[in-house]
């Protein structure tokens, strides 16, 4: 198998609620939609938001006990100014901020936001991480020394 992700689906309660915040409030552009699930092209993903009826129905999963793991999703962006605007674009558009941006442990800067149905982003920015145009994000590897 390999080591890539290629959609991440949102289970949403109603689709509308969270259309609005995509895509009114955080002006995301579908690429599909329908009366159950909205498609993005974010990258080299796609990022879906699904009924949660019929994301449980599609697995097979009983939809009064489906719940949640605890994740968050990550939009890094190029530089530390890029992250108190995006923060208050979110809140603007419905989000319930979980943690205002600030220093990081870990040397960069980052807030967390939660959208309508409680799914938790980060908005980072990582100095020791690159960027390429395309948003994608490339991990330096760590220098081994030879033997």
């Amino acid at each position: 198998m390999e080591q890539r992700i290629s959609i991440v689906t949102l289970g949403v309660k109603n689709l509308a609620v969270s259309r609005r915040f995509y895509v009114d409030g955080l002006t995301w552009k579908p690429v599909y939609e329908d009366k159950e699930i909205i498609f993005f092209q974010t990258g080299g993903m796609v990022f879906a938001l699904f009924l949660r009826d019929k994301l449980a129905e599609d697995f097979q999963a009983n939809p009064a006990a489906f719940g949640r793991a605890p994740m968050a999703l990550a939009y890094n962006v190029r530089t530390k100014n890029e992250v108190d605007p995006l923060m208050r674009l979110a809140e603007a558009a419905g989000a319930t901020v979980l943690k205002s941006a600030r220093q990081a442990t870990w040397g960069g800067y980052s807030g967390y936001f939660a959208d309508p149905d409680g799914f938790a982003w980060e908005v980072a920015w990582n100095p020791n991480w690159r960027m390429t145009p395309d948003g994608s994000i490339h991990i330096p590897t760590p220098n081994k020394e030879s033997s």
